[in-house]
């Protein structure tokens, strides 16, 4: 059962073509244990043994058995280590990442889809880092608070899941991603001094990819129509953008033309308004020499 925040750090979802999504219904858990199944059973050179595959795979033969059953948790890591021993070309990373996304609640799932396959990501956070730049120490911090019931094993997972994200960035043809932060953000520490620095650097760092622009939007600057409100502008292969809208335990569809166009030439008035991405990473920078 889902329990307190949405742990993927999304900002809700609108689709306006039904045709990028994935909706056929089937467990991906099952499809990941099957395909593991019949490629250890099909595996070249002998038929491995669970035991075996689990000594190829540095990890226990009851986490293969669990795999293989479709029981939950996939181990982070281990899906690529899958690839590289059967020779796969990325099937279990592409099975991993439909698992990952069937495991947020059912709002969420377009949304994680076509972020999947965005071509542009435009983020505004009035409150937080966004989830997709989020570092492991900031997310946990942040999951925490926001379920306090939760075992450790459920926020490891959640915080699995939420860096899994991350992998759109680093891959051959990565999005063009632009972030605006209020600077309230940099301000609000999450977690501990060491956390928070680690998160600031994270940005520092991402905001140095050719393909990532980071913005900070001042204090002082004058009110503006998202000042409410995280917004995420998603553009598809296809060139249409959707605008994704996240309030307190719902999600808001924004997907009249109208309204996403007017939600995107607000977003172009707020990169107009914060600092440039130098003086923006040089403000990043003054606050962790303050932590």
């Amino acid at each position: 059962m889902e329990r307190g925040f949405p742990d993927d750090g999304t900002r809700g979802f609108v689709v306006t073509d039904r045709s990028e999504v994935d909706e056929s219904g089937g467990d991906p858990r099952k499809e990941f244990g099957n395909a593991l199944r019949d490629a250890r059973e099909l595996y070249p050179e002998r038929k491995l043994t669970q035991t075996d595959l689990a000594r190829r795979a540095r990890t226990s033969k009851s986490a293969i058995s669990r795999m293989e059953r479709g029981v939950p948790p996939i181990p982070g890591g281990l899906p690529e280590l899958f690839d590289q021993i059967f020779e796969t070309d990325g099937l279990f990373k592409r099975l991993y990442d439909e698992v990952a996304a069937h495991s947020y609640p059912a709002r969420y799932r377009r949304r994680m889809a076509l972020e999947r396959k965005a071509v542009a990501i435009s983020e505004w956070s009035p409150t937080v880092v966004p989830g997709l730049l989020q570092t492991g120490g900031y997310a946990r911090a942040l999951l925490r608070a926001g379920d306090p019931r939760a075992s450790e094993d459920e926020i490891s997972a959640s915080v699995g899941k939420r860096l899994a994200r991350q992998d759109l960035l680093r891959g051959a043809a990565p999005p063009d991603v632009r972030v605006v932060l209020c600077e309230s953000v940099l301000r609000r520490r999450v977690g501990s001094p060491e956390v928070m620095r680690d998160q600031l650097a994270a940005l520092l760092s991402l905001g140095a990819q050719p393909t990532t622009r980071l913005y900070v939007l001042p204090l002082d600057a004058e009110p503006h129509p998202l000042i409410e409100w995280p917004v995420t502008l998603l553009t598809t292969p296809h060139h249409v953008t959707v605008v994704c809208v996240e309030t307190y335990r719902t999600t808001d569809i924004i997907e009249k033309p109208e309204d996403v166009r007017r939600a995107a030439r607000a977003y172009d008035d707020l990169t107009g308004e914060a600092l440039s991405a130098r003086d923006s990473a040089d403000l990043v920078r003054e606050r962790m020499e303050a932590l």
